[in-house]
């Protein structure tokens, strides 16, 4: 398939609620940290990491973002997957100035770096791989895959949140523009390595066909806490199945709510 798991996994947890208040208690900081352990079908296919650090762009001060993925084990022979995303995202608006999609998937690969023109509405792609530049029309408030996910835990109010709530958001991803919808589910306990966590239920709604099952095949998780951690996913594929589940973390804003029985 031309997209990989790592693309799916990652695409999952980027994600956006536009048009809600901005959220006192900003949720991330330099620093942070994440570890993921991803599964596919009977394989523990790969890891992927999501960092945060500080960074000047254009004279902007920025948030640093990098999201790497790298497969394992026995998949590693006959699907090799080297992952590579960045995203420059403005510390005061929270919107991207820079995309950076660097990927191997068994053999599809991309090499993108994107400029956003937030005034003019403008994306600016030069595709590495062939040596091609190309400019795109994009919507408004739009975000790129890593600054949707930190824009969405940035702003969300958990207490808002009511069982069934859909939000939609606008994505540039390598030349398209995107109309994403998500559904919130409701919330729930579950059991992590960690202990058990209160978690944010959602579903991303995706085009059924090549790469997932139906439209209503994704389930994520997220901590129903300040912090707003993606906890854990489930992916039912055309061919096969994904999750992906937390597996390490450093350097969080707020105390990790870790219920003790």
């Amino acid at each position: 398939m031309t997209k990989g798991f790592f693309t799916i996994a990652i695409s999952i947890f980027l994600l956006s609620l536009p048009g809600i208040t901005q959220a006192q208690k900003p949720a991330y900081q330099a620093g942070e940290w994440f570890k993921f352990r991803i599964h596919y079908g009977p394989f523990n296919a790969s890891f992927a990491t999501l960092q945060v650090e500080d960074a000047r762009l254009k004279g902007n001060d920025v948030y640093h973002v990098k999201g790497e993925g790298k497969s394992t084990g026995l998949l590693h022979w006959f699907f090799k997957v080297d992952d590579d995303y960045q995203s420059y995202i403005d510390k005061e608006t929270g919107r991207p100035h820079r995309f950076i999609r660097k990927i191997n998937e068994g053999g599809h690969t991309k090499d993108l770096e994107i400029d956003f023109d937030h005034d003019s509405h403008k994306a600016y792609v030069f595709d590495r791989k062939h040596n091609e530049r190309d400019t795109y029309t994009t919507k408004p408030k739009v975000h790129d895959m890593l600054s949707a996910f930190y824009h969405f835990r940035n702003n969300i109010e958990n207490d808002k949140l009511r069982e069934g709530d859909e939000m939609h958001l606008n994505m540039f991803m390598d030349d398209e523009n995107i109309d994403f919808k998500l559904k919130f589910l409701g919330r729930e306990t579950i059991s992590t390595k960690f202990g058990k966590v209160a978690t944010l239920k959602f579903r991303p709604y995706v085009m059924a066909g090549r790469v997932f099952k139906e439209k209503e095949s994704l389930t994520l998780w997220v901590s129903d806490d300040a912090n707003k951690i993606p906890i854990k996913i489930k992916a039912n594929l055309a061919i096969g199945s994904l999750d992906a589940d937390l597996d390490a973390y450093k350097g969080l804003k707020h105390p990790f709510e870790i219920i003790i029985d």
